[in-house]
């Protein structure tokens, strides 16, 4: 890129977990980056976003511009100029309401794809993640060819909506769109944690004496951001590609390792059994009357426990050339944000 203009990448949701990654590995690589925020004017949506651009002397290459994908208008004036899209903007909760989780994710899926395509952006790479490829069955490896089928929780439905919805329109429209399926995101660099991390801070306090034995596989953040660029730059990729390098773990197995890497923490060190959950999930609920955050509800119990996280990563090693952040890493760079 050294001897022509910057390939323009548009990120929305660029104050994320994952947005913000990608911010800064697109301008590590030379390009130049077009983000959207909701708020200009809010500094702890985009401080650290410019952050990125300042360390690597290349503020010239970012332009931060404000926009909710919950508008249909103004999309397609922002996106113009730009040679790719990468859409990470969702809504990341267990908690919240049905409808506000829903609209964002199949709204904001609508808007900037049907923008892209006015603008003339053929390559889109969106953010979805391993919420719409399921748990079950249980016992066999998952794929890419698996979907989820579970409608307990309302952020998994509209995982599985808003990426079925992104397939119909790419066909639609005559878009190239790649779809990236990330398990939970570790590491640091956030400004508010997500779900994928918020559990860490109670862990480390000591906050619950044992962990259950929830099924659960996680990726580094650095390596989501790669794998977003990866599926832009290599053209023959196609389809989906899951990113679940430490997969057949548990949450048990994530706060013993906590506490193994930082024996000052406080973070479990036995684990839960199956037959204790429901004794766990009264105890939340308990802790939720006295104004605690709640992690285990019902729903999320039922929806963990119906299933596991044996999932592959081979496509996007053999496609993307992904190697992996190793598992001790993806812990040890998440506790240090709550040290």
């Amino acid at each position: 890129m050294a001897n022509e203009s910057p390939k323009r990448i548009f990120v929305t949701g660029v104050n994320g977990h994952i947005g913000n990654h990608i911010v800064r590995d697109l301008l590590e690589h030379g390009y130049a980056v077009r983000g959207s925020v909701r708020n200009l004017n809010d500094a702890e949506k985009t401080d650290h976003v410019r952050a990125h651009a300042i360390e690597l002397g290349c503020e010239e290459r970012l332009e931060l511009v404000e926009g909710d994908v919950l508008d249909a208008d103004g999309w397609t004036a922002l996106l113009s100029g730009c040679d790719g899209l990468f859409h990470t903007a969702t809504m990341y909760s267990t908690r919240g309401t049905a409808a506000e989780i829903l609209d964002t994710a199949n709204k904001g899926t609508t808007h900037l794809l049907h923008a892209a395509s006015e603008a003339g952006i053929r390559r889109v790479v969106y953010t979805s993640s391993t919420a719409a490829v399921g748990t079950s069955p249980k016992g066999q490896v998952k794929d890419e060819a698996a979907w989820n089928t579970d409608t307990s929780l309302p952020y998994t439905v509209a995982k599985t909506q808003s990426e079925r919805l992104a397939w119909r329109l790419a066909e639609e429209l005559g878009l190239d769109v790649r779809v990236i399926n990330p398990t939970a995101v570790l590491g640091g660099g956030f400004v508010r944690p997500t779900p994928s991390v918020d559990f860490f801070q109670d862990a480390i306090a000591g906050n619950y004496p044992v962990a259950p034995k929830f099924p659960m596989s996680v990726v580094h953040v650095r390596d989501v951001a790669r794998a977003h660029r990866r599926a832009f730059e290599v053209d023959e990729a196609e389809g989906r590609f899951i990113l679940a390098p430490h997969a057949n773990l548990t949450l048990a197995t994530i706060c013993k390792r906590i506490r193994t890497l930082n024996p000052t923490t406080k973070a479990p060190k036995y684990s839960l059994p199956n037959t204790l959950v429901p004794l766990a999930v009264f105890q939340d609920w308990l802790g939720g009357v006295f104004g605690r955050r709640r992690y285990l509800t019902r729903a999320v119990a039922k929806n963990m426990m119906g299933g596991d996280t044996n999932y592959s990563s081979a496509k996007a090693e053999k496609v993307l050339g992904m190697t992996w952040e190793d598992f001790d890493t993806c812990i040890q760079d998440t506790v240090d944000v709550f040290l």
